[in-house]
């Protein structure tokens, strides 16, 4: 009887390769028999772990098939809910950084376009030109994790005029509603198509990226923080040549005007990590958060920062952390250790950052940022100490590229 091949699922290539990183970081210290072991205890442990695998997968897509029929807003925040927590029984089983990242990108674009196609029914006409849903922040990047927000725009055709104007204000404002509704939690930062900065045709588009890149509006801090979220945009839904346009001016004006480019590096390199006396990690000393660091801006948001930074200088069209680490790599801007180490980096602090939500939704503790490093094991803290100097030393690389004084 030949062999039988099934197409991997969501996530499963992304388990694989985590697996297999596992082994490739033992096998130069083996010799011939002690690899053999250690191979054949991992088709073993493979065989076991994605038969557990596929069993989540299989109902999770049994339930996404679900979410592109349903009527009922009240049914997709239930059905969001159970993807979520699927989601998550399956990170506590295998820890899989990449594996939960993809799987929640891939539900919640399908919970959006869903959205999307609910709220132009809900509406007393049809939009009257094309338009697309364009994510930004994670979701961007495709690191969707347990807990969301909306990072949307949207941009849609010339020919409409003031009426597709008054039309996708009225949709945007609606839609964001509606998104709410179904277990996408609003932007605290406003960044949301229902904001009118969040929304416009491709001419109001192009002109209002222009006077961002060449600083002709106002407030600096603001227009640098409006490109660094511009800069992982990636088309959701609606029409995709349209939204390929907005990403490819997005894009090309980065690469165009290299003082905006300036300001995001320096910006980059001036984040500060947890990284206290003798390398050692600072912590609060005192109040609420006493012994613990904020793992997002202190460690994870760095990482981010600077790997993208580097990505757009060198044109790279990723937007995903790890992916552009390996573009990097492959384009010698990163050596072979440093991108494995960057990887790892991320790795480590993403997966904390999703064990602190975990507790954050099962009620143990009520804040998804801080973390007290002591609590780890030994090794586990000294990873992620390793990871917070491989990042001071890609901000030292930034800031010597960029002439950053």
């Amino acid at each position: 009887m030949p062999h039988q091949t099934y197409p991997p699922e969501p996530g499963e290539e992304a388990l694989l390769e985590e697996l297999l990183g596992e082994v490739r970081a033992y096998l130069p210290l083996l010799d011939r028999e002690e690899m053999k072991l250690l191979l054949s205890g991992l088709v073993q442990r493979t065989s076991d772990e994605l038969g557990r695998f596929r069993i989540c997968s299989g109902r999770e897509e049994t339930l996404v098939e679900r979410v592109k029929t349903e009527t009922d807003y009240t049914a997709l925040l239930s059905l969001h809910e159970e993807l979520n927590a699927l989601e998550m029984e399956r990170f506590l089983s295998f820890y899989s950084v990449p594996s939960l990242h993809e799987n929640c990108t891939w539900y919640r674009d399908a919970l959006a376009r869903r959205a999307l196609e609910l709220v132009a029914a809900e509406l007393p006409s049809p939009p009257p030109v094309p338009f697309a849903l364009i994510s930004m922040g994670s979701d961007g990047r495709e690191e969707q994790t347990l807990i969301t927000d909306q990072d949307y725009l949207i941009v849609y055709a010339d020919e409409g005029g003031e009426e597709a104007d008054r039309y996708f204000a009225e949709y945007s404002r609606v839609l964001v509603e509606r998104l709410a509704e179904i277990g996408f939690k609003k932007c605290t930062g406003g960044i949301m198509p229902s904001n009118d900065n969040w929304r416009g045709s491709i001419s109001q588009w192009q002109r209002r990226l222009h006077a961002i890149v060449r600083y002709e509006a106002e407030d600096y801090g603001k227009n640098l923080m409006d490109l660094i979220v511009l800069s992982d945009a990636r088309f959701v839904a609606g029409d995709e040549e349209l939204a390929g346009r907005l990403v490819s001016l997005i894009r090309a004006l980065l690469q165009d005007y290299f003082m905006a480019l300036w300001g995001m590096a320096k910006a980059a390199t001036e984040m500060k990590l947890a990284l206290g006396f003798l390398k050692r990690f600072w912590t609060e000393g005192s109040g609420e958060h006493k012994g613990a660091f904020n793992l997002k801006l202190l460690a994870w948001a760095p990482l981010v920062m600077n790997v993208r930074i580097l990505a757009i200088n060198q044109a790279i069209p990723a937007t995903s952390t790890v992916r552009r680490i390996e573009l990097l790599e492959q384009e010698h801007s990163f050596s072979a250790n440093m991108a494995r180490g960057l990887v790892a980096a991320y790795r480590i602090l993403t997966k904390h950052r999703i064990l602190l939500q975990i507790k954050v939704i099962k009620g143990i503790q009520k804040d998804a940022y801080y973390l007290n490093p002591y609590s780890l094991p030994s090794d586990e803290r000294e990873r992620m100490r390793q990871a917070l100097l491989l990042i001071e030393d890609l901000q030292k690389t930034i800031h010597t590229n960029f002439s950053i004084l």
